[in-house]
């Protein structure tokens, strides 16, 4: 990790040629070894030049001896300025999105879509409708640098730069063969996974022709269960049952204990209530392997109450562990990649180059999201009992599987029971995606004198295709399973007779289903297969996503100044985004208008009711770049770009910066842009997704809306719409750094930047539990948008849409170091170099406001609570000895320690009123993060043609654990920390020149 925008070289550096520019607007590291190596993502293509953007380049050699994965992208993430990235490991559970398995990047915890990636400066096809980038599509073996402007860039690249430009370069002069086969796996013996890569590259016709092709093939297997120690402890947050808003406010409403587990469902059913004779009578009961009946022993800690009238969901002690969820759910995604690349230019006169490129990247994603815990209803009638539970479903009286297991003369007087179960003999539901990602570009490149001085141009048309599936497996059809679960015996009072589905036993014909299969859902090992397959499906939806792409780009010098040459870069671009899609008819929600305003999308299936989405947009740029030596030291760089939309209109972005370097030691540097973010196909024209999960329940209990109906959580579906009339996202930025290279220590170099981000205009949708929240707070609207479904009463059906409502903004501090010598210039007759290098990044504020009345805008930096936050401090050290034989390079990284979530109180007596916003905890504090990384590398030659190397990458040497939430299912931080444990993997490096 290069220091920001300059690098220093040794003393001992032979001189090299001078810097030359890149038809993708990047310098090429070269420079005599008494300057200083400028790397910088400018489409100003002049020697020499430090742009006044902050800027970070990993180099080929930087990967290759810290990269923790055989993919780039998790190199890349592991930089202080990229925090909240979207990495299999948090997208796991993305199942409506299509995002499960992507590797999208996320500076300054913006959100991906505000982050704008580049493959040798120019944009590449999104591998999902909401725009992001997967870095799985690049061509890894070919990568020669990552540079990453951590700076507001739409007036040098046009829309989505907000945070910054990820700008991955190829090698495209790379000559000979090259071969990389590595494979790994945990401490734990799983996450077995390998990968195979080929390049090659050669001249031809004199040297006027260059071709570079390359392959790979990656695996990786799933870890499809949880079996790691860390996720044993019960860590979960239980409401304290001292607690009450109107006569004990003083104390804490919520507890961080351990040992705590769910009670609402095990993994053979629970009974949570009953109806009918001695209320509640039969609670506690859960069926185990083969439907043995057992009572559940509740801990000495419940919420709620072990003998209220509502089921318990939490427990300390007693049975706690009995619950499997957290347990059955995925840890790593199986994972398997296919990639070919190749381009082939052809100098066809002094200063024109003609190139073609074209590359095919597949992948499919598989991963266990999770047990069947969608709920089901039998008997609508009686849906409300114990409503809210994960898993639940209300099962009759006479249900013949419940008279089979405890006997009419137990059930006597039930008219129902409800149950709560992880459904153990159901496979487990799963992201299942397939993704093609084509891409192909033609172009020409070249130089020509102009005002006698070097002009660079380039132009190219660029085609790229996404044909994404994106499909679930083993779903719950909500009907089919209702009628199975709904099971009776085919003569009534005739235990002995067969068991059938009400449905074909009642007095209408009309609802009859030949093909229903009673499902038993009392017992482990109990259920018949033919009626798991009657219920469960694979929804999916298919989508293409289209990006046609032209361009121009000229760099030239008209004129100079007492300063200097005024360098200046002009351009255009043209761009087509489209969306299409399809789904069955199957496997499309049913749409109906709803009585408070709308329409209300009911859904067939617990997940994956998708609708096929339609649209397209095209956008018209042109922007124009100059440098302007001042004199003394100090240059002027500014940017304006005109940018019209079909879909939301003409904006102008900008950027005004400076350098000053009145001594060679010191440069200082400021940038002011002004940036957006255009809505995304996604946004704009999204039919509609679904998404089903539970709420906390803030009006339980009590009255209201949703009081006494519901228990202490809801279980929702959710439905998201696209909005055509949004607006582009507005940006501000500021950047004030300075980079020290003192000449009395050579090869050290150190910078600083301060980085402002303020957006307004942001576009953003409420979530499910802000909805609950505002309705509990009074607001009519919020209410109005909950409906109970009129197929499951248990269930609510809430409606989204996204508008350009909220504003932003986003403060920190970047610092970076590096220190490169050779030992004998330090110990004489020493072998070898040594490089030292930090990188960190103290987050002062990342604030949305959403400008809702009575909703108060919180800090999310300090806070370890998830994807969404943002720990204070993210850092990275490295140091590296390095010889002709070997080399050793140790990596140190992590995030400081915070707190659980924004607006949270912490108190343990003379509590304030805990509210919706302002929650009372009696402990929020949450660990950080430490791991440290061991890479080996052992040098040989290759058969005296080239060079090789045996590698072994060791990633958390020290087998920390990840950070630990207090939350049921898995509890960890799975975006900052990790959650595999100990890794290996080893592999070899050849290199034929």
């Amino acid at each position: 990790m290069a220091s920001a925008a300059s690098a220093q070289t040794a003393d001992e550096t032979p001189p090299v040629e001078a810097t030359t520019a890149e038809a993708d607007g990047s310098l090429t590291t070269t420079a005599r070894s008494d300057e200083n190596i400028v790397i910088t993502g400018t489409r100003v293509a002049r020697d020499g030049y430090q742009a006044p953007t902050p800027l970070t380049v990993l180099t080929r050699e930087d990967i290759e001896n810290s990269s923790p994965t055989n993919n780039i992208a998790d190199f890349v993430n592991q930089l202080p300025s990229l925090a909240g990235s979207t990495r299999p490991s948090n997208s796991r559970l993305n199942l409506s999105s299509g995002q499960a398995g992507i590797n999208a990047l996320n500076l300054r915890n913006l959100g991906e879509v505000r982050t704008l990636v580049l493959l040798d400066g120019r944009r590449s096809v999104a591998s999902t409708i909401t725009g992001l980038v997967d870095v799985n599509t690049i061509p890894q073996l070919l990568v020669e640098r990552v540079e990453v402007v951590t700076g507001g860039a739409s007036a040098t690249y046009g829309s989505d730069a907000v945070g910054g430009v990820v700008n991955f370069i190829l090698d495209k002069k790379f000559e000979g063969l090259k071969l990389q086969a590595d494979s790994g796996i945990t401490t734990h013996g799983d996450g077995f996974n390998y990968s195979l890569g080929l390049a090659g590259g050669t001249s031809f016709a004199g040297g006027r022709g260059h071709v570079i092709v390359s392959g790979e093939i990656a695996h990786r297997d799933g870890i499809f269960e949880v079996d790691r120690d860390w996720n044993a402890t019960g860590y979960v947050r239980i409401q304290n049952p001292a607690y009450s808003a109107t006569t004990n406010s003083s104390v804490p409403q919520f507890l961080i204990r351990r040992q705590v587990g769910p009670t609402n469902s095990t993994p053979g059913s629970i009974i949570l209530n009953s109806l009918g004779g001695t209320a509640n009578r039969l609670r506690g009961i859960y069926f185990g392997p083969g439907g043995s009946v057992n009572q559940f022993q509740y801990g000495d800690l419940t919420f709620p109450a072990a003998n209220g009238s509502a089921p318990p969901t939490l427990t300390q002690g007693g049975d706690w562990q009995v619950n499997d969820s957290g347990r059955r759910i995925g840890l790593d995604a199986e994972d398997d990649r296919r990639s070919l690349f190749g381009r082939i230019s052809f100098d066809v006169a002094d200063g024109v180059t003609l190139f073609a490129e074209a590359s095919y990247n597949w992948q499919e994603v598989l991963f266990n999201a999770g047990p069947n815990l969608a709920s089901t209803t039998s008997t609508p009638s009686l849906a409300n009992v114990g409503a809210g539970s994960a898993g639940a479903s209300t099962l009759a009286g006479d249900n013949a599987f419940l008279i089979q297991a405890l006997g009419a003369q137990r059930l006597a007087g039930i008219t129902a029971v409800t149950i709560g179960t992880t459904a153990v003999d159901l496979p487990f539901r799963a992201a299942n995606n397939v993704r093609e990602v084509q891409r192909y570009v033609i172009g020409a490149e070249g130089e020509f004198s102009l005002f006698d001085k070097p002009a660079r141009w380039d132009v190219y048309g660029q085609y790229g295709r996404a044909d994404l599936r994106e499909q679930l497996r083993n779903i719950m059809h909500t009907q089919r399973t209702a009628q199975a679960v709904d099971a009776v015996f085919s003569v009534p009072g005739n235990t002995s007779s067969p068991i059938v589905c009400r449905v074909n036993a009642d007095a209408n014909p009309n609802n009859n289903d030949p093909n229903c299969v009673p499902l038993n859902r009392l017992g482990i090992g109990v259920a018949n297969p033919a009626a798991i397959d009657y219920i469960l499906g694979d929804p999916y939806r298919d989508e293409v996503v289209e990006q046609i792409v032209t361009g121009a780009n000229l760099s030239f010098t008209p004129f100079a100044t007492w300063g200097g040459d005024v360098s200046v870069a002009i351009g255009g671009e043209y761009r087509e985004e489209k969306i299409k899609g399809f789904v069955p008819a199957e496997f499309q929600p049913a749409i109906t208008p709803n009585p408070a305003g709308g329409v209300t999308t009911l859904n067939a299936w617990s997940v994956g009711n998708y609708l096929p989405t339609n649209g397209k947009y095209d956008v018209k740029e042109a922007y124009l770049e100059t440098v302007v030596p001042l004199g003394l030291g100090l240059e002027f760089n500014g940017a304006v770009r005109a940018t019209d939309y079909s879909s939301s209109g003409y904006v102008t972005t900008w950027r005004l910066g400076a350098t000053w370097q009145p001594i060679d030691d010191i440069r200082l540097r400021v940038t002011r842009s002004h940036d957006i973010r255009a809505p995304n196909l996604n946004e704009l024209f999204q039919a509609g997704s679904s998404n089903t999960d539970a709420v906390r329940n803030p009006f339980f209990p009590g009255s209201g809306p949703l009081g006494n109906t519901y228990g202490a959580s809801i279980s929702y579906s959710a439905t998201a719409t696209g909005n055509p009339n949004l607006r582009p996202e507005k940006a501000d930025s500021w950047n004030v750094g300075a980079v020290f290279s003192p000449r009395f220590l050579p090869g050290f170099s150190a910078s600083v930047d301060y980085f402002r981000i303020e957006m307004e205009d942001v576009i953003d949708f409420l979530t499910a539990q802000n909805i609950v929240d505002r309705c509990f707070e009074g607001v009519q609207e919020y209410c109005d948008a909950i409906i109970q479904d009129p197929n499951n009463a248990a269930r609510i059906l809430l409606r989204n849409q996204p508008f350009n409502f909220a504003s932003k903004l986003v403060r920190g501090v970047d610092f970076e170091a590096s220190y490169r010598r050779s030992l004998d210039s330090i110990f004489q007759g020493a072998d070898g170099n040594i490089a030292l290098r930090g990188v960190a990044t103290r987050y002062i504020d990342n604030i949305t406001d959403t400008g809702i009345p009575g909703v108060v805008p919180l800090n999310t930096v300090g806070f370890n609570g998830g994807q969404y936050s943002t720990p204070k401090w993210i850092y990275r050290f490295s140091a590296t000895y390095d010889t002709d034989s070997f080399a050793i390079t140790g990596v140190a990284r992590g995030v400081s320690a915070g707190k659980y979530l924004a607006g949270v109180i912490e108190c343990q007596t003379d509590c304030p009123v805990s509210t919706t916003q302002f929650p009372t905890y009696d402990d929020i504090d949450i660990k950080g993060a430490f791991y440290v990384d061991l890479n080996l590398t052992a040098k040989f030659d290759a058969l005296g043609r080239g060079d090789g190397e045996f590698f072994l990458n060791i990633t958390n040497l020290l087998d920390a654990d990840p950070i630990l939430l207090p939350e049921t299912g898995l509890a960890a931080n799975s975006t900052y920390s990790d959650l595999l444990g100990r890794a290996f993997r080893a592999g070899i490096r050849l290199r034929f020149r």
